[in-house]
């Protein structure tokens, strides 16, 4: 692929082939490529798929769909793509999102700068260039003045270490690597391990074509019905009609969504009035019910049981067996403070013939043979087996590069304790590396395509900023860096979340630091912190020319 040079950068960028390279080419890279393209910077995205899509490209298990409502889970940065573009449903499924990325990328062109089926191996930052030097796995090798990792907060999948399944006979899948063409179920004895947001989706779809469905559950979960629904023409065009004004007040809220926690505590109302709030909201279906609820519901365990108990009373209401119902009936954990998910008809699966719960907390899984998976106290014969185990989230995908800095130091030698970053868009001895949604960010804790144009937006204004004052290189100061990090840290230290094992602290991965790297202070207030970092000539960061 040829690479024109802009004159407007080339001053800048005389000894690199690009201004910027981009990894991956989701949301986060399809909106930054837009954007430097947009302001006339020579860019490349790389990207190991064979085509656009990210998350929406790699995850295509049945059930697959977004827990934001449409009107709000997009791009805003051009009125025109929202008044054309036409969401089917209240929550968007896989393959819709995965078409409207696609339709994204050929309406600004922009498959033109994506090298498709290819991964990045390493990017080291030469010091006496001032750039980035980046290997592909096609042989290929580009510097780059900048480098920006788009590579996503939940996209290097886990799969724990199940002694025997080398040996399994019958077909596997993880959700997040789910064939194009995929699966049939039909006829199969089917086990899914994993009762989290993925495996809460999937498994009704599954129950309906499987012969029998075992689910393997360690932890029962929290679920809040979606009740997902076509949406009328009326209902668009409002939307539509409001776009620019829904934007704009969400980008101040908390999660950057519709919803508005309420100020106070839940026991400033009766039980009664407390209970009716609840019920509507239930019946709305959503994240209404957690997100519209009382400020101390994440900080007060007494205010956190007002809806827990609520929502086991609904588990009660809904699965008809006395055992499995008690399995399902989450007790160990105050409600939120795990990945909430939102689901359809999950519960009443369970009171089908075809589907089994197995609790392997009591019975842990001991192998998985030719034909079965064991546990301590039986044997399920199997024909398939779906892995819905989650993420090594926000720091695995950046590890799976082999990224290094000042001195040779390697990303994951610096995290080796956790994250630090400052913003979470840049860290110490990384010059002119950002990373979008990365640790420290509001990241999975708000809707992400508006963290992601926050972060693209604002990385696209810095680097106008130093191009403007002949600029060259941009490094996080280290005690930005370290009181970010302190500061991320003692937000959440007050809330529920910070006491509960989750991926959220990185607890599902063997040997992973433990630590709450989302910043919880909120989408609004994240957004004026960064912002007045910017006007105040990118403070917490070091500018320098390239001598």
């Amino acid at each position: 692929m040829p690479i024109s040079t802009s004159s407007a950068v080339a001053s800048m960028n005389s000894l690199a082939d690009l201004d910027v390279l981009v990894i991956g080419a989701g949301f986060s890279g399809l909106g930054m490529l837009y954007q430097l393209r947009k302001r006339g910077y020579t860019t490349r995205v790389i990207e190991a798929g064979d085509d656009v899509g990210g998350t929406w490209y790699w995850n295509r298990y049945p059930g697959a769909r977004c827990d934001s409502p449409s009107e709000v889970y997009c791009y805003f940065f051009d009125d025109q793509l929202l008044r054309d573009w036409n969401w089917s449903r209240r929550y968007p499924v896989q393959p819709e999102i995965l078409r409207y990325l696609q339709h994204v990328a050929e309406r600004f062109e922009l498959r033109r700068d994506i090298t498709f089926d290819t991964r990045v191996l390493s990017a080291h930052f030469d010091e006496a260039a001032h750039h980035w030097v980046t290997q592909l796995s096609n042989g290929e090798r580009l510097t780059s003045r900048y480098l920006v990792t788009a590579v996503g907060c939940l996209s290097d999948y886990e799969i724990p270490a199940f002694k025997g399944l080398e040996r399994f006979q019958g077909e596997w899948h993880h959700t997040a690597r789910w064939p194009k063409d995929g699966v049939d179920f039909t006829g199969k004895r089917v086990g899914v391990i994993g009762t989290g947001s993925t495996g809460i989706q999937a498994i009704p779809v599954i129950a309906e074509s499987a012969a029998h469905l075992y689910v393997f559950q360690r932890t029962p979960n929290y679920s809040i019905p979606a009740r997902d629904r076509v949406m009328t023409d009326a209902e668009r065009n409002e939307v539509k009609a409001h776009y620019r004004e829904i934007h704009d007040n969400i980008i101040h809220t908390t999660l950057g969504q519709r919803y508005a926690m309420k100020a106070g505590s839940a026991f400033d109302v009766s039980d009664a009035e407390r209970e009716a709030i609840y019920e509507a909201d239930w019946q709305k279906g959503g994240f209404a019910i957690m997100f519209n609820a009382w400020e101390d519901l994440y900080t007060n365990a007494a205010a956190n049981e007002t809806l827990a108990s609520f929502v086991r009373r609904k588990i009660a209401e809904t699965v008809k067996d006395p055992k499995t119902r008690e399995l399902l009936t989450p007790r160990d954990h105050p409600i939120g403070t795990k990945r909430p998910p939102l689901d359809t008809r999950y519960f009443e699966t369970f009171n089908r013939d075809n589907v089994t719960l197995v609790d392997v907390r009591s019975a842990p899984i001991v192998e998985i043979t030719e034909t079965s998976l064991r546990t301590s106290t039986d044997d399920y014969p199997l024909d398939m087996l779906v892995f819905a185990t989650g993420f090594d989230a926000m720091t695995g995908a950046l590890f799976n590069i082999d990224i290094r800095g000042r001195g040779g130091m390697a990303l994951k030698d610096k995290w080796a304790d956790g994250p630090l970053t400052y913003l979470g868009l840049a860290s110490h001895g990384f010059p002119n590396l950002f990373t979008i949604t990365g640790p420290g960010s509001p990241s999975v804790l708000s809707n992400m395509p508006i963290s992601i144009e926050q972060h693209v937006e604002w990385i696209s204004d810095c680097l106008e900023y130093m191009r403007g004052k002949d600029l060259a290189v941009i490094e996080a100061e280290p005690d930005a860096e370290e009181a970010w990090t302190r500061h991320v840290g003692e937000v959440a230290a007050p809330t529920l979340m910070t006491q509960v094992e989750s991926w959220y602290l990185g607890s599902n991965i063997p040997g992973k630091p433990r630590r709450f790297v989302s910043y919880l202070g909120g989408v609004g207030p994240y957004r004026d912190i960064c912002q007045q970092v910017a006007d105040d000539g990118y403070r917490g960061f070091t500018l320098s020319k390239a001598g």
